[in-house]
């Protein structure tokens, strides 16, 4: 069997157990679960096996007209570099973890058949876009995993959060991938085909007419897909779902595409540096906000959130620099820890009965009951942290390394002011990352209350995953940073000495700074009475909780904002905290500015359809139906009145003609 044929059937295995699923979901139970893991599963060996082939040497290619148009032609077409065979490993890697983990976190969901099939589905348009040759048919895995999304995030359908968590992520996403389609059209139109190896050639010989106008529209849509500011307020009321869901999402689809899709077609940005420097300030605005953001959570999976909005920051960081390299080895190695850290928290979850820290921090035992999301949940938060050597440090080091080596002026892909904004944005990232990540840590794990009630055993399917995950966060980097320059075109990954010594030491310096403001705010809240303490954040409640009405947010999150005296964030945060917990408002300003107008605007559509137009309507109407009453009144059945009327009509007309004749 061909190379070919094996990337073919990737995305073809998971798309055919997804229809089986739910075509059979309801009338053979029995076969859901093996058609949820074996297809997934089996497109995740022929995926390493087209890694292993395409070794990181030349692209494969191959193509097929899906149908003509006329005009600009679409194929069926595969591009293969090592970008996309490493991606792709990746998001079989994730997805089949996440099969096996529902498996026992869902084992007691009535629809479950439908959540299995859709994530074999959301798997296999994911890997369309990672192999697709063509942008059309790469479009079309990018809008199926926009449909799966709106499903998967409102599972809990029955709960207004996740109704409304669903519709929101679908509606932004959507408004980014308007300009998007644009862009996507104008692009075509310039280089004169949708296959990306014709328009990489057509940019490389500076072919394209408008580059700036079509890489901003672009980039509307990856900031739409990948939760770049300002389009990444989906992304946290999105944990509506299930944890599951959350992993898959974060760590090696959706989110991630749009990454992926910029650094595919890094050239057609570069084209422009006023897009590489609208791209850098996305990423830093990105990077810093939702690192604040993330520190004045309660809702661990928000903090999570906020948190993959932060790293997928640092990704587009690096693409604003000209380093794909370094972007796709941080999509790499933030895929395994961020899937880990979701599916630990989903175990924690499951196990503390609720998602709030605050809840958490009063109670205690938590590390002893679940050992294996403890143990595998601090491996994968000090990958988020960066801390030497685990994964994230090096993946982390090499896209500062990359804007470290923009900003002295060394490339030219990029101008160095781009280089010097992804740099000191990402140095001050470093340390709210490792606040964030040791406060979860700390709140979490290190409760002193009595013990929470125990909700059940957790699943052998859930404890094992998490081991597995917990390998490539711990040793992905160290063992690829020298292997991975061969898969990326050559570029070093090694981390850059200045860099990483700042990294790594504005890092602690986060930790050791939170761990102290713990223990401050946990020995000031045990002399503290609760009646006060209340009372001191009682303003805070009001506000997260008042805010989140008013923009129709979901009120999971932030509505169940139970403050917490031992919180190391409102010490570190300050009067920061309360503002930083809502997303610095930018819901209310999309209120203000976007749905208030629209509604109004719907509003006085309504009234004019119903007190203009239909006033006329109803006129129009009156004066038929006034005659027709009268015609009717007039047709009374009486045999004696129409004889009658007729000889009065007679006389009446024999009158008339005698006066007319007379006149005459």
């Amino acid at each position: 069997m061909t190379t070919t044929t094996l990337a073919v059937l990737v995305p073809l295995l998971p798309f055919l157990g997804a229809a089986a699923g739910l075509l059979l979901g309801r009338t053979a139970p029995g076969f859901v679960r093996p058609l949820a893991i074996l297809p997934t599963h089996a497109a995740l060996v022929l995926a390493v096996l087209v890694a292993a082939d395409q070794g990181g040497g030349r692209a494969i290619d191959a193509s097929t007209e899906l149908t003509p148009t006329g005009s600009v032609p679409v194929d069926l077409a595969l591009h293969i570099d090592g970008f996309a065979a490493l991606v792709a490993v990746l998001v079989a890697v994730v997805a089949a973890c996440v099969q096996i983990y529902s498996t026992g976190y869902l084992r007691d969901d009535p629809r479950y058949p439908s959540y299995a099939a859709l994530v074999s589905l959301f798997t296999s348009a994911m890997l369309l876009v990672v192999y697709s040759g063509d942008l059309m048919v790469l479009l079309v895995g990018w809008e199926v995993m926009g449909i799966c999304s709106y499903f998967l995030v409102g599972h809990y359908w029955e709960t207004p959060e996740a109704r409304a968590a669903s519709l929101k992520a679908f509606l932004v996403t959507k408004l980014g991938d308007v300009p998007f389609l644009i862009g996507l059209f104008a692009l075509a139109t310039d280089a004169g085909s949708f296959r990306i190896t014709e328009i990489l050639g057509a940019v490389a010989s500076g072919g394209l007419d408008h580059p700036t106008l079509i890489a901003l529209l672009l980039l509307a849509g990856v900031a739409g897909k990948s939760a770049q500011f300002p389009l990444h307020t989906w992304l946290p009321d999105a944990m509506a779902g299930p944890a599951p869901v959350s992993a898959l999402i974060h760590a090696a689809t959706m989110v991630a595409a749009g990454v992926y899709f910029t650094a595919r077609l890094l050239p057609v940005f570069e084209a422009s540096s006023a897009a590489m420097t609208v791209l850098a300030v996305m990423a830093a605005v990105t990077m810093a906000g939702s690192a604040l953001a993330a520190l004045a959570q309660d809702d661990v999976k928000r903090v999570l959130a906020y948190s993959t909005i932060g790293q997928l920051g640092y990704m587009t960081g690096a693409l604003a620099v000209g380093d794909r390299g370094a972007a796709v080895f941080h999509l790499l190695s933030h895929g395994a820890f961020k899937a880990l850290l979701f599916l630990a928290a989903g175990a924690v979850i499951h196990a503390a009965g609720t998602n709030s820290l605050a809840a958490m921090s009063r109670t205690g035992n938590l590390r002893d009951r679940v050992p294996d999301a403890y143990w595998t949940m601090t491996v994968a938060l000090l990958a988020l942290a960066a801390i030497p050597p685990f994964s994230g440090f090096f993946s982390k080091e090499s896209v500062l390394g990359a804007a470290e080596h923009t900003a002295t002026g060394h490339t030219a892909h990029a101008p160095g002011a781009a280089g010097w904004i992804v740099l000191v944005a990402g140095l001050i990232t470093a340390v709210l990352t490792a606040a964030y990540a040791t406060r979860l840590w700390l709140l979490a794990f290190r409760g002193r209350g009595a013990d929470a009630p125990s909700h059940g055993r957790q699943p052998l399917t859930m404890t094992t995953v998490l081991w597995v995950l917990a390998v490539p966060s711990l040793a992905l980097g160290g063992l690829t940073f020298r292997v991975l320059p061969d898969w990326f075109g050559g570029g070093s990954l090694a981390p850059a000495l200045t860099t990483s010594v700042l990294g790594t030491g504005l890092a602690l310096a986060g930790g050791i700074v939170t761990y102290g403001a713990w223990r401050h705010t946990t020995a000031l809240a045990a002399r503290t009475p609760m009646g006060a303490v209340a009372a001191h954040h009682e303003a805070d409640a009001g506000l997260v909780e008042a805010e989140a009405i008013a923009t129709h947010r979901p009120a999971y999150g932030d509505i169940a904002y139970a403050p917490d005296p031992a919180d190391p964030g409102r010490l570190l945060l300050g009067p920061l905290h309360r503002h930083a917990a809502v997303g610095f408002h930018l819901d209310a300003v999309y209120a203000a500015l976007f749905v208030r107008p629209v509604l109004a605007a719907a509003g006085l559509v309504r009234f004019l359809d119903r007190e203009v137009v239909e006033t006329y309507v109803r006129a129009a109407g009156a004066l038929p139906r006034l005659l027709g009453a009268a015609v009717r009144r007039a047709q009374t059945g009486n045999v004696q009145t129409y004889v009658s009327a007729l000889l009065a009509g007679a006389v009446v007309l024999t009158v008339a003609v005698v006066l007319v004749a007379t006149g005459a």
